[in-house]
């Protein structure tokens, strides 16, 4: 099943921040800790050219954090990029962003020449949560479905920063399907845009193969079951998604499954990593043969 999905402001959003980046000392872009390369905007990396940008590993909280801190050694490669992993509803690592914000740009931050910083973030990434924390009061509408900010904000910090909130921005060809998966089974694209069973099944794949103690454990597995069919069954089962006669529900147990993974309930949990790139590119391929067969 081929995930697409590109909700209709987004277009005009990015001539939005075609016109905001010109405005802007600094790029803070939201990325989730999990998937931090799926979770990138690939147009932004052009849009944004040599400004400084700070790479916000939000979510760190449910992460695999020896993977997080590969991710910042892989991003602190790039000339002018700096990657900060945080929680975006802990003030501590608010100001950790805040102070890099700053180093980055020296010049600034005096009364009547703030640091402007853009805030850019697919959906669902936390970035309306981060913006909150920052300011100290809901300012940003925050949610847990994706596309939530519809519009552009300026957000006047008292500490000489000033924040231009974008709408979340997702790129429109989802061409990487493995990298569509991965979004998906965080949560990021919206319900309507995949079947959830099959999402499920890519990510008890995944598991089975890269966190298998953590699998076992939550769902009391004495061994990993065969396939990702039945590892979803007995996943149901356990967590009691049972329809007449004792059988399993195995939409309702699909569901019940991502919300677990996504909750941090099963553990930290990375669904990428820099050295693995090109080997998660064959995932989805391989669920999807699995499944026919």
């Amino acid at each position: 099943m081929e995930i697409q999905w590109y909700p209709g402001h987004m277009g005009k959003a990015h001539e939005q921040m075609t016109e905001l980046i010109r405005r802007t000392d600094v790029v803070i872009e939201i990325l989730d800790a999990r998937l931090p390369l799926s979770s990138s905007n690939h147009q932004l990396e052009e849009l944004r050219r040599s400004k400084p940008c700070i790479k916000v590993l939000n979510k760190q909280d449910l992460a695999d954090p020896a993977v997080t801190r590969e991710w910042v050694r892989h991003f602190e490669r790039e000339k002018g990029v700096r990657a900060l992993p945080l929680s975006a509803r802990q003030q501590g690592d608010a100001k950790q962003l805040i102070k890099l914000c700053r180093a980055l740009v020296p010049k600034r931050g005096n009364p009547g020449f703030p640091v402007r910083a853009m805030v850019a973030g697919i959906p669902n990434v936390g970035k309306s949560t981060l913006i909150n924390t920052l300011a100290g009061r809901s300012l940003a509408k925050v949610g847990d479905k994706p596309a939530i900010t519809t519009c552009n904000q300026q957000i006047e910090l008292k500490n000489g920063i000033v924040l231009f909130d974008t709408p979340g921005l997702l790129w429109p060809d989802l061409a990487d399907q493995a990298g569509a998966y991965r979004l998906a089974t965080s949560g990021a694209i919206g319900a309507n845009a995949f079947d959830c069973t099959v999402v499920a099944f890519f990510a008890v794949e995944y598991l089975c193969r890269r966190y298998p103690d953590l699998l076992r454990g939550r769902y009391k597995l004495a061994e990993l079951p065969e396939n990702s069919t039945i590892a979803i069954e007995e996943i149901g089962r356990c967590l009691g998604c049972l329809a007449a006669g004792g059988r399993v529900d195995m939409n309702r147990a699909a569901e019940a499954f991502l919300r677990e993974l996504r909750s941090g309930k099963i553990g930290r949990i990375s669904l990428e990593e820099p050295a693995r790139a090109d080997e998660a590119a064959g995932d989805v391929e391989e669920g999807s043969e699995e499944q026919e067969a």
